[in-house]
């Protein structure tokens, strides 16, 4: 019994004891503040992919096919030359579902045709140079009406609408915590579409 004060007035390893108590929070602290460092640059490049989607998306061929070759001049009625209203372009949207591109009308519009699938997987792709684990199914392209474009255009599409693309439901799975994943806000970057056609892109 006479070893009991003794013990409990030792202090040689204290210093240790502490540490032990401290440990798991400073090692939560840390690992907290690699996962807040990675939802950051996760953001960051979300954001970058969807501007240099959206830069891409203006230069190169663009999804709604049936735009192409549609005159709103000839087709539409409208008079050569004279802007396009929204009444005859509210705009379109497209997405992927498994794989499975479609485009619809938003407002009104004319036949979209078939969507080109490969320009917008080649939009995709682009994305994907700056954020490699987005999918098809996490990006949108919308065409915007703008108010530019001219009925009749010879030198390309009639309508040069806004062109939207966003990213959408994509996961960001922490370190901290296994298992532990929140989904990111939506991110979306626009400009105006130029000529529409081609493969490439500054």
């Amino acid at each position: 019994m006479r070893y009991i004060p003794r013990l409990l007035s030792n202090q040689k390893a204290s210093t240790a004891a502490e540490f032990a108590m401290v440990l798991p929070l400073l090692l939560i602290l840390l690992l907290g503040l690699i996962d807040a460092g990675r939802f950051m640059w996760t953001c960051n490049r979300a954001e970058k992919a969807t501007q240099m989607g959206a830069r891409y998306a203006v230069a190169t061929d663009i999804v709604p096919a049936g735009l192409v070759g549609y005159s709103f001049a000839v087709s539409g009625g409208i008079p050569q030359g004279d802007p396009i209203p929204q009444s005859s372009f509210g705009g379109a949207n497209c997405q992927s579902n498994s794989g499975t591109v479609t485009c619809t009308c938003t407002g009104t519009c004319p036949n979209l045709g078939t969507p080109n699938t490969t320009a917008f997987n080649n939009i995709v792709a682009r994305m994907r140079l700056f954020m490699p684990e987005l999918t098809a199914d996490n990006v949108k392209v919308d065409y915007t009406y703008s108010g530019l474009g001219y009925a009749g255009d010879p030198n390309g599409i009639d309508v040069a609408p806004l062109v939207k693309v966003s990213l959408r439901n994509v996961l960001f799975r922490a370190n901290l915590l296994a298992g532990f994943s929140i989904t990111l806000p939506d991110f979306s970057a626009g400009l105006t579409l130029e000529d529409g056609s081609g493969t490439a892109s500054n």
